[in-house]
């Protein structure tokens, strides 16, 4: 990169533009020579010819013998394009065209115009932009909307993360516009009256849903203004417009001094609390950026194959100074490219290279803020980073505070002056650090070098040790705030007003100074009622309706003297009795046993006379019952209350001016009387329900509820049942042994405490009833009886089975009969007397000394009739085979058979049925029978009696 003065290039422009011919000055000739060296010398004859002004800029259009290509030349005093590209007007197929080394994005064969965004493609025209301080710059980024359904997202950035649109204002100013015909976006970013912290990298993004691409470039902020041209590596020009000797050449003093401290490593050691102390007093002005960069310092570099030493994870030079960077490749034939923000960097004046063998060198002359960067080393695929930190030089304080005295009210300025014009300058207040919000008291002034602490008003806390502090100097002074001497020229006076007659204080003193008004040592705040005025040095109270509670003692305190003047207020009203402090119906209770001393507040002018009685009887000031009077109230006490204390007790007020009396009733409390004893109205397996009736006397306070205890008969210790209040007068204990005696007590409780126990309850036993019979069925059923049968219950219980009741009503009633008054030990049993045909349910209980079981159903109504069937014989399986004896045995024959008559009963079963045997033609008497199975023996067999044998039953 090279650089021209403006100065001389601007006044060969200018004379070119009032006279309206070629121009041939040497400035010019120098802009040209620039230009022709890197095409290869083919500006020979060229010239430049004013064609418009646009927006401030000088452009002119530089024809050349290659009339395709137009050169765009930005210049002002005060204002500069950030760069230039070439516009193509017409592509000639025969003409050659030019080589530009190391800049090929500047030209375009495709494009009739070249902009920087095309298509989401960024070509990259500006390095480095330089500005002087005061002076006014232009940056302009162009996209292509041709394909484009909507406009593309642009953002401006400064550094690596300040979005600038956040930023806009006075000094920054973001535009954009769309032509319509060409179909291209401009976006343009204008910084006004730049300043020296206006320099660093800046970056332009663009993007289009999935599309995106940026730009970054650098801003100088000089006292000189340049203009910036890029200088490509082409060679030397040859011709009449080689004027390159013309050129003066600047020798940038070089500074290889190392600073005395590593603000890395002062970062990289520091608690996080102490970064911001340390970036105001080494000059960081981006911390953040900062941080980031030395979070990605800290991460562990792996091991490179391609250099056997690598870049330091930073560097530090101050402003103005020269840095080194080195590398060491392990093959010296690898190429080598140094980059800085992700752009390359060629080699010029600034940057310069040096190889020592294997060792690669940047040096970096002259530095600058936009020099703060990150920058890496590519070898081949490998990677090498660091990160170098600009310090600016430190901020010396020229001309030092001043210590101050003066008076409250009065306007101060602390002044002192700087270095360095719009220096970070911080003030400090008896070491805390003031600053310049809106709704401070305190407005720091900055003109320049000088740099001003103003207070509008002073005060009494002003009083303190001021510090201004830069990152290279500190000065402090002493301020002193006195108060001038105060004389009252009126006190206020005495007043005694009656009631509801207005309250008028009014005082003058000899400040016009800002008071306080006070009431018995309490703050009065303004209000609808009470009113405050100031006017010049006079101050004024105001009530205008005087009430009781106004009298006391008022005080007048002006602002930061210690003075004050005080008078009194009586206000004079009858008596009254403050009875805000008792209950509802202003009723008091107190314990039994306790001792009571009730105060009663009374007011009144002149102090009332106070009279206590009740009933007829008056109260004196001695004995258990007492009443003590003082100037502000009253008390009555009663030494150790008993119940027949309680009543209404009557108190009497008396002056001059009226009486006043209440009624205040005295309510003695105690702890209930016991409740009666308990009564066990059921129990179960381990269970019981008992009640009991509440206590005669509740103590005078309501009963909140009951604790329940319980013991075994044999024992003397009590069990709590409830840990919370029981509120009813029934209560079912759990958990006992069943068969085992045990009592009951009850306690009552109220606000005040726990009765004495109960007397216990009588002895009780839990016992639990079994649970129902089971297989309940029917055995047999005539014309007028039903048995039925069934088996004992599965649990029976600690108190064992008496014996069972059996129940059964007709069908479509529910009136149960009881078919056994009774009790019957057995599992059987028959209910006779029954209608024929009726039809019944019968259920059955079992009952022991707990009470009787849950009843067991039959699951059917039964029909109370006689069933008759035809005898049926159920030949065993053995019998349906050969039966063979030998001869002499004894033959035993069983048939089982099966018979329903009107009466099965042994005694009758002969008369009923009979049975008999046929062996062949010869009736065979049975040996036995039953009702259910018949015997046929034929004694003494022989051999004629084989044969054929049936049983037949009639």
């Amino acid at each position: 990169m090279l650089l021209v003065d403006q100065e001389d290039l601007h006044d060969g422009l200018q004379s070119s533009l009032e006279t309206g011919q070629h121009l041939y000055s040497a400035a010019a000739a120098k802009a040209l020579r620039l230009i022709g060296a890197d095409l290869h010398g083919g500006w020979q004859g060229a010239t430049i010819t004013p064609t418009i002004i646009i927006l401030g800029h000088l452009l002119w259009t530089v024809s050349s013998p290659w009339p395709e290509y137009l050169l765009a030349i930005g210049g002002k005093l005060s204002e500069h394009i950030f760069g230039f590209y070439l516009t193509s007007e017409e592509s000639s197929p025969s003409t050659s065209r030019p080589s530009y080394e190391g800049s090929q994005s500047m030209i375009h064969e495709d494009n009739k115009e070249v902009h920087f965004l095309t298509a989401l493609h960024c070509h990259t025209y500006i390095l480095t932009s330089q500005c002087k301080k005061g002076g006014n710059i232009t940056f302009i980024a162009k996209v292509e909307a041709k394909d484009l359904l909507r406009k593309p997202n642009v953002k401006w950035f400064k550094g690596k993360w300040m979005d600038l649109a956040s930023k806009a204002g006075k000094h920054l100013q973001l535009k954009e516009s769309f032509e319509r015909h060409t179909k291209i976006h401009t976006f343009e970013m204008h910084i006004i009256q730049a300043k020296e912290n206006y320099a660093g990298n800046y970056r332009c993004e663009v993007s289009y849903k999935d599309k995106f691409d940026s730009c970054s470039f650098d801003l100088e902020v000089t006292g000189k203004i340049p203009i910036v041209f890029v200088n490509g590596d082409g060679q030397d020009d040859a011709g009449e417009l080689d004027f390159s000797g013309l050129l003066k050449r600047r020798e940038i003093k070089q500074q290889e001094e190392e600073p005395e401290v590593d603000v890395w490593e002062l970062l990289k050691n520091a608690n996080p609390s102490e970064y911001e102390k340390i970036a105001f007093q080494y000059g960081i002005t981006d911390l953040r950026g900062m941080l980031k960069r030395l979070k990605r310092m800290r991460r562990e570099v792996k091991k490179s194959a391609a250099f056997s030493k690598g870049l330091d994870p930073a560097y530090q030079v101050d402003k103005g100074g020269k840095v080194r960077f080195m590398v060491e490749l392990a093959d010296p034939t690898v190429e080598l490219k140094w980059y800085k923000n992700g752009q390359e960097i060629r080699p010029s004046a600034k940057y310069i290279f040096e190889h020592k063998g294997n060792q690669r060198i940047l040096f970096i002359n002259n530095c600058t803020m936009t020099d703060d960067a990150r920058y890496y080393v590519t070898a081949g695929d490998e990677k090498c980073s660091t990160e170098l930190f600009v310090r600016d030089p430190p901020i010396l304080v020229t001309k030092g505070l001043e210590d101050t005295n003066t008076y409250v009210g009065e306007r101060v300025e602390l002044s002192c002056e700087v270095s360095e014009d719009d220096a970070n300058v911080k003030w400090f207040k008896n070491g805390v650090e003031l600053t310049n919000e809106p709704k401070s008291r305190y407005r720091i002034k900055v003109e320049g070098k000088k740099h001003t602490l103003i207070i509008e008003e002073a005060a009494k806390n002003d009083n303190a040790t001021y510090s201004v502090m830069t990152t290279g100097g500190q000065s402090e002074a002493k301020l002193s705030v006195d108060l001038r001497p105060l004389k009252i020229s009126l006190a206020l006076e005495d007043q005694t007003v009656r009631l509801g007659q207005e309250i008028h204080l009014k005082c003058e003193i000899s400040e016009n100074v800002e008071g306080k008004w006070y009431k018995n040592g309490q703050l009065i705040e303004a209000s609808d009622r009470v009113k405050l005025y100031h006017k010049g040095r006079i101050h004024r109270f105001i009530i205008a309706s005087a009430a009781v509670d106004d009298e006391g003692e008022y005080m007048f305190v002006p602002d930061a003297y210690n003075i004050n003047i005080p008078c009194k207020v009586h206000v004079v009203d009858p008596p009254k009795l403050h009875l805000d402090g008792l209950g509802e119906n202003n009723t008091v209770t107190v314990v039994a046993g306790t001792k009571l001393r009730l105060e009663i507040p009374i007011t009144g002018e002149p102090t009332p006379k106070v009279m206590w009685s009740k009933g007829d009887k008056w109260i004196t000031d001695s004995g258990r019952i007492r009443a003590e009077t003082y100037s502000d109230s009253s008390c009555l006490v009663i030494d150790t209350a008993e119940r027949e204390d309680s009543g209404p007790f009557r108190i009497t007020l008396k002056n001059e001016a009226g009486e006043d009396s209440a009624l205040i009733n005295i309510k003695v409390v105690d702890v209930p009387d016991p409740p009666q004893a308990p009564n066990v109205t059921e129990v179960g397996e381990d269970w019981c329900v008992m009640t009991w009736e509440p206590p005669a006397n509740d103590g005078g306070s309501p009963i909140l509820g009951y604790f329940i205890e319980r013991k075994k008969k044999q024992s003397s210790r009590w069990m709590r049942l409830n840990f919370e209040l029981c509120k009813e007068t029934t209560f079912e204990p759990k958990k006992m042994i069943e068969g085992v005696a045990y009592e009951v007590r009850v306690f009552a409780v109220n606000a005040i405490g726990t009765s004495k126990p109960s007397m216990p309850s009588k002895s009780f036993v839990p016992l639990a009833v079994t649970s129902p019979p089971t297989l309940l069925a029917v055995d047999s059923v005539t014309d007028t009886s039903v048995t039925m049968k069934w088996r004992p219950p599965d649990h029976i219980g600690a108190a064992g089975l008496d014996g069972y009741v059996v129940e059964y009503c007709f069908e479509g009633t529910d009136e149960w009969i009881v078919a056994n008054p009774e009790l019957t030990d057995k599992t059987k049993f028959t209910i006779n007397g029954l209608p024929t045909g009726s039809k019944i349910l019968v259920r059955v209980k079992a009952v022991n000394a707990a009470g009787e079981s849950e009843p067991r159903y039959h699951p059917q109504p039964i029909l109370v009739k006689e069933v008759i069937e035809p005898p049926k014989i159920r030949l065993p399986r053995h019998l349906k085979q050969t039966y063979t004896r030998r001869v002499g045995e004894t033959v035993n024959l069983v048939i089982p058979f099966q018979v329903r008559t009107k009466n099965t009963d042994r005694k009758t079963l002969n008369t009923h049925f009979s049975y008999y045997w046929t062996a062949f033609v010869n009736i065979l008497h049975p040996e036995g029978k039953s009702h259910d199975k018949a015997s046929g023996i034929i004694h003494s067999y022989l051999g004629t009696k084989i044969g054929h044998y049936h049983a037949t039953t009639i």
